[in-house]
């Protein structure tokens, strides 16, 4: 077996940051990581996701599988399509502030939340006082990593103490470093025209809070006592810097140099030098400077390269140096301290034995912190998680029995406006309002409901049917759909899905509503409104209007205006599905969408009323492709899941399932069952129905038995515990529509299977 396979069980990984040749330390520090992987787990495929700030500027090299604009949202859900897809077994993030789009990089977000895979994340920087979106990306990113590596104590306890995160997830791996033997620094000297000098070097990108001024305004006094000492800036100027003022403060350092009377002993470099070309500079280096001005810098690679290659180091005492410095390993200097400077430098100049002494300390640090060191730690920590059982917030119930209805969780959500959109967990969240497209469930619930105390039935039905009456604006001759907490209309026209389930709900409540005064109000609303079905466009406003047109003429034979949306719209979608379809494609567009059954179950109950058996055919055979498409590999129920949505001629993707999808499935099906008499129909009504119970692909119940609550939908990585209207009616009218089906299956099975004359 292999090395890998032995020690850590990983075989494959997604590793996400900037990669060279973008030019910048976190390239340098993930390509770096890229390699010793390669070469300590030679036999672990390791997949780069290179983020990129300027797409078509970088040659990335073949180790690169993919590259993510950074502001391109949706090229993070690709990725993580990508990853989901790749069989990747954990995720490996280097996390930097500004690499990552929107703000305080929360898109990165967008791809952690769609990966079912651990998620393992270094920290590059951890801040003391972060900002408000810093902190909200950053605890989002905590709880979503099953570890975290630091590269310093400091890092664990502002973790803590900031954001309050869980210690255990937290281990601390140092900064990895070069392997390489020990070098005499007068040996390379002549390579870079130093011979005969005493270099001190400061490198990386040229930025004001490197304090190279500090160093400058020190030379003065250290070239008194040394007057062969030559100080080496080497980097190039940061981008952001180049790009705000060009080479503006590298000019004001040579100003500085010349003002002190020292310019012949200051050299700058400006160049991004490659890894190796930099290993020979800090070799051929007698002392290394970080002056630094951010004390809560806590990770300098550039300090780490240098302790790896035995440099004595002269710091300020920023986070990052006081750790890797401590016990005598380097020299600690105050922020700004010219003078401090001075006097440490020329000590260790003047003293070639303290000097060396101090080298090999720093070599021997170095050691423990070389690249694969840095590998195996991290391979042992992925390993444990991967052998850790995925968190569950609950499991499925052994007896999958069907609930009965329960109108607990819609009260609770309801109030004598309406009843609210989205809640907190189960809590109602008062900022979204309310909308026409939950009222109008919720009044289709009305009707359906058996079990309930009629007072309280009919309390409900006139708050929910007076939300639907006032929404409709007799004006614009359309029903709104937003309104705020206070009552007032966001719009004055709703979605064109939102007047079909309006028209929907109005049928519905025509034909079902257990009281006369609601049934007859119902119909007149719908012979004062429904004509606007009549100029929707989109195919679900249609299947909705449908839907409600075929339960008006069950409530009124006859009924024209009803007449006219079935057929208009019933031949509509046959039309649709002759356009859109291909061998593999049997559906009425290209793409799927929510609510996708919907539209085989308007051609089903059309077919029904009309007695037009063409559109009964064509609503099983869609339906029947819809339901495969909708099957698991174990053979559940799967809903499309939102990330499939408006994607070409393209299999659905399986999360975020959403409850909605799974009740237009079992109220198709009951349909389909209507129709046929076939059990087949009742069985996938069943199985659909039994997604809510737990029988989907994270095998967690959505249902909340004890209140007649829902969760919100399947994530990747659980649930989303959130409980708005939407899901909660969905989940009580699968309810109420097996129940119906379980009464009414002895009786439909005994009629003909031709049920359309």
């Amino acid at each position: 077996m292999t090395p890998s396979s032995i020690e850590t069980g990983v075989r494959h990984l997604a590793l996400i940051g900037n990669f060279l040749p973008r030019k910048c330390g976190l390239a340098t520090y993930t390509t770096d990581t890229y390699e010793a992987l390669r070469q300590r787990y030679p036999d672990v495929r390791v997949d780069v996701y290179a983020m990129d700030d300027h797409p078509g500027r970088y040659d990335y090299p073949a180790a690169v599988t993919r590259a993510i604009p950074q502001n391109d949202r949706a090229a993070y859900l690709d990725a993580a399509r990508a990853i989901e897809a790749s069989g990747a077994q954990a995720l490996w993030i280097q996390h930097e502030y500004g690499i990552y789009g929107g703000p305080a990089g929360e898109c990165l977000l967008a791809l952690t939340d769609r990966l079912s895979i651990p998620v393992i994340t270094t920290l590059h920087t951890v801040l003391e006082k972060p900002s408000a979106d810093e902190r909200r990306v950053m605890e989002a990113l905590l709880r979503r990593s099953s570890r975290v590596i630091v590269m310093a104590e400091k890092g664990r306890d502002i973790l803590k103490r900031v954001h309050g995160a869980d210690g255990r997830k937290i281990v601390m791996i140092p900064h990895g470093v070069p392997d390489r033997p020990f070098a005499d620094p007068d040996a390379l000297k002549p390579a870079f025209g130093w011979a005969g000098r005493d270099v001190i070097l400061t490198f990386g990108l040229l930025a004001p809070n490197k304090g190279i001024e500090t160093m400058i305004s020190a030379l003065p006094a250290i070239v008194a006592d040394h007057p062969n000492a030559h100080y080496v800036v080497l980097g190039a100027t940061h981008p952001n810097l180049v790009a705000h003022e060009g080479e503006a403060y590298r000019d004001r350092l040579k100003a500085l140099a010349e003002e002190k009377g020292v310019p012949g002993h200051v050299e700058f470099i400006d160049a991004f030098v490659e890894y190796d070309e930099l290993l020979d500079y800090l070799q051929a280096a007698d002392l290394y400077v970080t002056p630094y001005s951010n004390p809560a810098q806590i990770t300098s690679g550039t300090l780490s390269y240098a302790v790896g290659v035995g440099k004595p180091v002269v710091s300020t005492p920023y986070v990052h140096a006081t750790e890797i410095l401590a016990d005598d390993h380097g020299v600690l200097v105050d922020f700004g301290d010219s003078a401090g400077f001075a006097r440490e430098i020329a000590r260790l100049l003047g003293d070639p034995k303290a000097r060396l002494a101090l080298a090999q300390r720093a070599y021997a640090r170095g050691r423990t912190m070389i690249w694969p060191r840095l590998a195996e730690s991290a391979m042992a920590e992925i390993g444990t998680i991967l052998t850790e059982k995925p968190r569950q917030l609950g499991k499925a119930p052994i007896e999958l029995a069907p609930l009965a209805p329960d109108l607990t969780a819609v009260e609770r959500m309801s109030d004598s406006t309406g009843m609210l959109q989205h809640s907190i967990y189960s809590v109602p969240d008062r900022r979204h309002g309310y909308c026409i497209d939950d009222n109008a469930r919720a009044l289709i619930l009305m009707c359906k409901m058996d079990g309930i105390d009629e007072a309280v039935r009919d309390k409900w039905t006139s708050v929910y049917a007076s939300f639907v009456q006032h929404a409709w604006n007799e004006g614009a001759r359309r029903f709104r759909n937003f309104m705020n907490f206070d009552r007032s209309w966001c719009e004055d026209v709703g979605s064109e899905d939102s007047n079909g389930r309006a028209i929907w709900a109005l049928g519905v409540t025509a034909r079902d509503a257990r009281a006369q005064k609601h049934r007859d109000w119902a119909a007149v609303m719908f012979d004062a409104t429904a004509s606007i079905a009549l100029e929707l466009e989109a195919p679900r406003a249609h299947a909705f209007a449908m839907l409600g047109a075929a339960a008006m003429i069950e409530a009124h034979p006859g009924h024209a205006l009803a007449r006219t949306i079935l057929t208009r719209y019933g031949e509509e979608l046959i039309t649709l599905l002759d356009g859109a379809r291909r061998p593999e494609w049997q559906w009425f567009e290209i793409v799927l969408a929510y609510d996708n059954a919907r539209l085989p179950e308007a051609l089903l109950r059309a077919g029904k009323v009309l007695g037009r058996q063409e559109f009964v055919s064509v609503g099983l055979e869609t339906l029947e492709w819809i339901v495969e498409r909708q099957t698991s590999p174990e053979g559940r129920f799967r809903a499309v899941g939102t990330e499939s949505f408006g994607r070409p001629y393209a299999e659905p993707l399986p999360f975020d399932q959403q409850p909605l999808e799974a009740q237009a499935t079992v109220e198709a099906c009951i349909a389909a069952y209507e129709v046929t008499g076939d059990p087949h129909w009742r069985e996938e009504a069943m199985r659909a129905y039994r997604w809510y119970l737990g029988a989907n692909d994270l095998e967690l119940p959505l249902a909340t038995a004890q209140d007649g609550g829902c969760f919100d939908g399947l994530m990747p990585t659980g649930l989303n515990r959130n409980q708005g209207a939407e899901s909660i009616l969905a989940l009580q009218l699968a309810n109420c529509a097996i129940s119906v089906l379980s009464k009414r299956a002895e009786n439909v099975e005994t009629r003909p299977r031709a049920a359309v004359a």
